[in-house]
């Protein structure tokens, strides 16, 4: 009857199991109220006599639950009269465990209007109580699935994100051991919120837990260790190397960080918000913004001298200011210090020096030397050698054997997002006005783009390495 609970928990029963620290650090609560809402009561501790056990089971009649520090020790009390049911003595770095009893089935606890699976592990934090969730990887993965990607988008997209968001987690493992945890629910790590709540329209769809089955014990790896993967809303039509962001080692170390050209995501533009988007700033709004970061102090902005890489993303930012000084701004903090979605932009429609933009969606590589934008005037050398032009629609088939159809360019969809080239740029003026595409740190996987390449009939493996090219697919 009783189910496992550990007292005093030290480390993970097992490989497939995460601490998830719902509530924690400033953010702890003073005492955290859990209800079981399906499969029966709580367990409290180990006992040595089966009969106290069962005496002390029979003490806990009130299903809510509410946990709180007093004089050093964790104190559960039943939520609705107060009566103390069980108290825990903490010293020594122990926690409290409580494991709802599933009393056959999978049950399922409420915390803070959403419901988790697993059990709970409470540390003292001061006066205060870290939360945290204690659950199966694979329990885990469906409670970031539909809260990092739609739960209603395609499921090859879905398994895509599934494999990405359970390489991230083993990869990450112990990331807040100093908080007893070893993730986060945020997006500083990945989002997650359990099972959700009681809205239908927010938490797991049938096509999200399909999702995590299908891909289960399945990962990202790179010459045989777990890869470290990114990923973000969308890249407004290239990602960018990890190298010219963070300073990451894309050469040896992690190649399959480098930037790619993304020629799907244009499909879904009439649906992604970010794609395109527009910031506009006078030039003493623009001032003001920079200002906030320490910069310019008594001055205003004169110019800005912007560094695109071969793909078309900022990567450096110089601000040039009336008092001749000037600041440089580095890849990674420019969406932040110019208060924009991305490093995929222009700014009042200048462009750039050096090569030109990198193909755009739909370009077709032409015997490895070049790209064209149209299959007009092209010819095809068939499998047994005989050489036609292309009439028709064009098809290509993937290394595993899906087909799709070959669009020309600009038949994907709306590209309106900024395609720029590589090089400097300066700009001046009296307004400043950002056109840009995409949202966020512009590394790894586009969600939007596999999205889109999921309604183009890839299979999630393609996708992931399309986006991390060289990395394999693989078993945990």
């Amino acid at each position: 009857m009783l189910a496992a609970v550990t007292l005093g928990v030290s480390a993970r029963a097992a490989e497939d199991i995460l601490k998830v620290g719902l509530r924690y650090g400033g953010a702890a609560l003073s005492s955290a109220s859990l209800e079981s809402v399906q499969g029966g009561g709580f367990s409290l501790g180990w006992f040595d006599e089966e009969t106290r056990a069962f005496h002390e089971m029979e003490r806990v009649e009130e299903a809510r639950l509410a946990v709180a520090v007093s004089g050093g020790r964790l104190v559960v009390t039943a939520a609705d009269s107060g009566r103390v049911l069980f108290r825990f003595d903490c010293s020594g770095g122990k926690a409290l465990g409580i494991m709802p009893d599933g009393a056959g089935g999978k049950a399922q606890t409420r915390f803070e209007d959403c419901r988790w699976y697993g059990g709970f592990e409470f540390r003292p934090n001061g006066g205060k109580v870290n939360v945290i969730n204690v659950v199966g990887l694979d329990d885990y993965v469906k409670g970031v699935l539909p809260y990092e990607m739609s739960a209603d988008w395609p499921l090859e997209a879905l398994k895509t994100q599934a494999v990405c968001a359970r390489t991230y987690v083993l990869k990450n493992l112990g990331k807040h051991e100093s908080n007893g945890f070893d993730i986060c629910p945020s997006d500083s790590c990945q989002v997650y919120h359990g099972m959700g709540s009681d809205r239908t329209d927010w938490g797991p769809s049938e096509t999200s837990k399909r999702a995590v089955a299908e891909t289960a014990g399945m990962v990202v790896k790179y010459n045989g260790k777990l890869a470290e993967v990114f990923y973000v809303s969308s890249f407004g039509g290239a990602s960018e190397d990890a190298k010219n962001i963070w300073g990451t080692d894309t050469i040896s170390e992690y190649p399959y960080l480098r930037g790619v050209v993304d020629p799907y995501e244009a499909d879904l533009d009439s649906v992604n918000t970010m794609s395109p988007w527009t910031v506009n700033y006078t030039a003493a709004q623009l001032t003001q913004q920079l200002q906030k970061a320490g910069m310019g102090t008594g001055t205003s902005v004169k110019s800005l001298e912007l560094t695109y890489s071969k793909l078309g993303n900022v990567i450096k930012a110089v601000v040039h200011w009336k008092n001749g000084q000037s600041n440089t701004i580095s890849a990674g903090n420019i969406r932040s210090r110019f208060g924009v979605d991305s490093i995929r932009f222009t700014v009042n429609g200048a462009g750039t020096t050096g090569t030109q933009p990198p193909e755009q969606a739909g370009d077709i590589s032409i015997d490895g030397s070049g790209t064209a934008g149209s299959l007009e005037g092209k010819y095809v050398i068939t499998g047994n050698g005989s050489v036609s032009q292309i009439g028709g629609s064009a098809y290509i088939i993937s290394g595993t054997g899906s087909v799709s159809q070959l669009e020309e360019s600009g038949s994907g969809g709306n590209t309106s997002a900024p395609q720029p080239g590589s090089g400097t740029v300066t700009v001046s003026g009296d307004t400043y006005t950002f056109n840009g595409g995409g949202w966020g740190h512009q590394i790894g996987l586009s969600q939007f783009g596999a999205n889109a390449m999921a309604r183009r009939g890839f299979t999630y493996d393609e996708i992931v390495t399309f986006y991390l090219p060289g990395v394999q697919i693989t078993t945990y």
